[in-house]
């Protein structure tokens, strides 16, 4: 099977155990609360990678992208050169669901898009 090239889908990690350094650099962190309650604001600060991605003119970061679950929360527009690879979004979950998976996508100009995800606790 041919292997799959990297703007074709959502790239993952070979071993989620094991990182390359390459996924160490584009797979999004995601740092919030592990427990909200509901109705009350909370911060979410999404990085791209565990060592920081370059932000220069021929290798970037695109956009970061938020969702909570399959809902889509949020988009940032990024610019080589003048911005870094990390956003800060505040959002506010219902009482409906007692838990929710986080998930932050980035797409690099080079080597495409990444997911990284992070569960989180509602608390009435």
């Amino acid at each position: 099977m041919a292997e799959k090239g990297p703007f074709c889908g959502i790239n993952e990690p070979a071993d989620p155990a094991n990182l390359t350094e390459a996924e160490k650099k584009h797979i999004p962190v995601i740092e919030c609360p592990d427990t909200v309650k509901a109705g009350e604001p909370f911060q979410v600060t999404i990085k791209v990678g565990e060592i920081p991605h370059v932000m220069e003119e021929g290798h970037h970061i695109q956009w970061l992208e938020l969702y909570s679950g399959q809902n889509y929360n949020a988009r940032v527009d990024l610019t080589p050169v003048f911005t870094r690879a990390e956003a800060t979004v505040v959002l506010v979950k219902g009482g409906v669901h007692h838990d929710i998976t986080l998930r932050a996508i980035e797409r690099c100009n080079l080597h495409g898009m990444w997911e990284g995800t992070r569960k989180i606790a509602i608390e009435e």
